[in-house]
């Protein structure tokens, strides 16, 4: 039974623009979905072929397809990626696989064909000979047919696999606290061996030219002068045109929304239903838990950042403290990896179930039950992968790693069956939330008669929730084992991350912010879903298609290289459009002196700056550049985007709809912004104070590194040696960050904790 509580339903028509709108955003989505289906069949046909065989030229076999994709699954097996990167994806602590051993592997070749030529190592040769000799070693790796299911390996490339597979083997397995590195304990003898094939197969692909091209399967990624590695042609074309599309498409739908979407609609109709307080119903009670796993978890992350960040400055323990023993770096990146996702997710998930029973103008039966279930489903889920995690990294989940251990994906790294269940989850919310909503969602369809009716704003809340749903899932492709490529392996990653990121969330956080404007009064539905679906259209097409510009320099197809750069650069006009509005909201809000979601929107003021700086400015606007990119990617820059992104756009985002939701519990009771408010700058100073004297500090002088001596060499400990007192600097910031984490969670326990005793000293308890 569906108790009413909150008034009818009264939604006036939806406007012209409004219906125009929805025609464009169906267009768009079918037309963005056709594209990425046809970018995946490309993917898949081009992506960095794995040869059957590789031997010497008198047959001798020197690595199989057996080997290589062994490796491939040792590499996840053992979560390297968390501790360095492979195409530069994964962490920046240490090198990246594919730029050093490609180092390594043209040096080890030169020295070979020295002494076969000449009966002398590389260095004890002249100039001139050594020129001619890396002439040849460049015409050698570069001329490596990867295409083909037989290749055969030049001699000198031959014995140079050989002699670094075993050395690298052997590395693999070994503790060098020096560098922060835990010997991986996940594999044997034979799996190591197993994956430096993989990794120097991997590298192979960074200088092998693609068949009929003068470029490599990664379009020449990394910079590396030893090898000839550098920029295609392509590289610097799409780079002029993105910039240059960017200013007429933030010139347009500047025009656009003044024009069309801000002027008033004719009789427009406001529904302020959060504006009165009314007693919180059963199941909005039972959310107090997920704001406590909001507060705890981030504060895991702040620590377990901090740990990681002193990683930088002394690589051998944590202040005499040999952590790197029971706690290595790998683990530790996977835990600060997936604890924005859990404490970002929980609060969204409590935003959507507070919003549940207002939306459904009722309380469903049984809904508080749900609430509990949904809760505590989540907590087995992040026990179980962070202790699987743990295990799988150990080696103690040995033959069923990739089920109940750790991936060794970033930001995907919980087992494959803690994944499945992780969905089960998303899913059982998204039902609950259908179950509430459905009422009000019928009523607004009726009352529209035609398909249109689908699309109000209490129906773009549904969907948002849907698509963070749905987009998990493809990271689970293919089910039952990995993928033998690490091409297709990343590009389905990005699937979910960037999707996740730049369409799903968007998509929630424009409606979720769209639908509490309204609710509260600052706006009419008309302006609240003509900017809404105006937004959505703009995520759509930069998010969709602008997943290519992760995959520029991952052994995809060249197409991202142009694909993605037009279309990232999309996803700056949503966030321009966002920061746009949130000021404009502000006003509003200021406008109200009795307004008492002050602190709330204090917070999504922020996260709309960060969204737009984090997310714009330092990812879409700047690193996207395919030029940029090929010299920066991977780099600390890298970190200031990620951090300012996840954090000031989502992070911020996920607090301010918890502090709504404490406000409207709270009632007419005595309330204080002070304690959140301080959080609010405590955390902004400490993001700048990150920006200014650690992440831009470091990350400029390593992309001239990258320019200047390659990428290999921008990556090593003799680069980051050089910064130490930058990465020293990176703790005034932490300090900062982490004292506004702290008042924000006492803050949680102190509101949380009065309300209680507010509710069991009221009459008739």
């Amino acid at each position: 039974m569906n108790t009413s509580i909150w008034p009818v339903d009264r939604s006036g028509p939806q406007d012209r623009v409004s219906r125009v709108l929805i025609w464009i955003l169906v267009a768009v989505t079918i037309a963005c979905s056709a594209g990425m289906l046809a970018a995946t069949r490309t993917t898949y046909q081009q992506a960095a072929p794995i040869p059957q065989l590789m031997a010497t030229t008198d047959g001798t076999p020197v690595m199989t397809y057996a080997d290589i994709v062994a490796g491939k699954s040792g590499f996840q097996k053992a979560d390297l990626m968390d501790y360095g990167s492979l195409y530069g994806m994964g962490s920046s602590f240490g090198e990246d696989y594919t730029a050093e051993y490609l180092v390594q592997l043209a040096k080890e070749v030169q020295n070979n064909l020295a002494l076969a030529r000449y009966g002398q190592p590389f260095d004890a040769i002249d100039a001139g000979q050594q020129s001619g000799i890396t002439a040849t070693m460049r015409t050698e790796l570069q001329g490596i047919d990867l295409s083909r299911s037989q290749v055969a390996l030049p001699d000198a490339v031959a014995k140079a696999v050989v002699a670094l597979r075993e050395r690298i083997g052997e590395s693999l397995r070994r503790d060098d606290f020096t560098k922060g590195y835990t010997g991986t304990r996940a594999l044997n003898p034979e799996s190591a061996r197993q994956t430096a094939s993989f990794l120097l197969y991997s590298s192979l692909t960074t200088v092998a030219r693609r068949p009929g091209k003068d470029y490599s399967w990664t379009s020449n990624w990394p910079s590396e002068p030893l090898v000839g590695n550098s920029p295609t042609p392509a590289t610097f074309t799409w780079t002029w045109a993105s910039f240059t599309m960017v200013f007429f498409a933030i010139g347009a739908i500047l025009v656009i929304f003044r024009l069309w979407i801000e002027p008033k609609a004719p009789n427009e109709t406001f529904e302020p239903v959060l504006e009165k307080f009314r007693t919180p119903t059963p199941s909005q009670k039972a959310l107090w838990k997920y704001f406590l796993v909001v507060a705890g978890v981030l504060l895991v992350q702040i620590l377990v950042g901090s740990i990681m960040a002193h990683y930088y400055t002394d690589r051998s323990g944590f202040y005499g403290i040999d952590v790197d023993k029971w706690l290595p770096f790998a683990f530790l990146r996977s835990v600060h990896l997936q604890a924005p996702i859990v404490w970002i997710g929980v609060s969204w998930i409590a935003g959507g179930l507070f919003l549940a029973p207002i939306i459904g103008r009722g309380e469903p039966r049984g809904q508080r039950f749900l609430v509990n279930l949904i809760f505590w489903v989540l907590v087995v889920i992040v026990a179980g992968a962070l202790i699987g995690n743990y295990l799988g990294i150990a080696g103690i989940v040995d033959q069923h790693w990739f089920w109940l251990g750790n991936q060794g994906l970033s930001y995907l790294e919980m087992g494959r069956f803690w994944q499945i269940l992780f969905f089960v989850g998303l899913a059982v919310w998204c039902l609950v939330l259908l179950r509430a909503f459905l009422p009000t969602l019928r009523t607004l369809f009726r009352q529209s008669g035609s398909l249109y009716g689908l699309f109000r704003i209490e129906h773009l809340v549904w969907i948002s929730t849907l698509t963070v749903a749905l987009f998990y899932v493809f990271g689970m492709i293919p089910l039952g084992t990995p993928n033998p490529s690490f091409s297709i392996t990343d590009f389905w990653r990005w699937w979910v991350v960037h999707l996740w990121v730049e369409l799903a969330f968007e998509l929630f956080a424009a409606s979720v912010t769209g639908y509490f404007l309204m609710a509260l009064g600052l706006v009419s539905r008309q302006m609240a879903e003509r900017a809404v679906l105006f937004e959505w259209i703009l995520i759509v097409i930069g998010g969709v298609l602008g997943t290519g510009h992760h995959l520029y320099w991952a052994g995809e197809p060249g197409l991202w290289v142009g694909v993605g750069s037009m279309f990232s650069f999309i996803e700056v006009l949503p966030l321009v459009l966002l920061a746009l509005e949130a000021i404009d909201q502000h006003q509003h809000v200021k406008a109200k002196q009795d307004f008492p979601y002050k602190l709330a929107y204090l917070y999504i003021l922020g996260a709309a700056f960060w969204n737009f700086v984090g997310a714009g400015v330092f990812g879409g606007g700047t690193l996207n550049a395919p030029l940029v990119n090929y010299y920066e990617h991977g780099t600390f820059l890298t970190l200031n985007h990620a951090h300012t992104s996840m954090f000031g756009a989502f992070g911020l985002l996920a607090i301010g709809l918890l502090y709504m939701v404490l406000r409207y519990f709270n009632g007419e009771r005595p309330w204080s912004d002070r304690c959140g408010v301080w959080a609010f700058w405590l955390y902004n100073i400490g993001v700048v104070m990150w920006i200014v004297m650690n992440f831009y500090p470091v990350g400029w002088p390593q992309l001239e590194a990258v320019y200047t001596h390659g990428y290999a060499y921008a990556r090593s400990l003799a680069f980051y040696d050089t910064t130490t007192f930058w990465q020293w600097m990176r703790m005034p910031g932490d300090i900062v960050f982490a004292a506004g984490a702290v008042l924000m969670a006492w803050d949680f326990l102190a509101k949380l904790w009065g309300q209680r005793q507010a509710r069991l000293a009221a009459p008739g308890r």
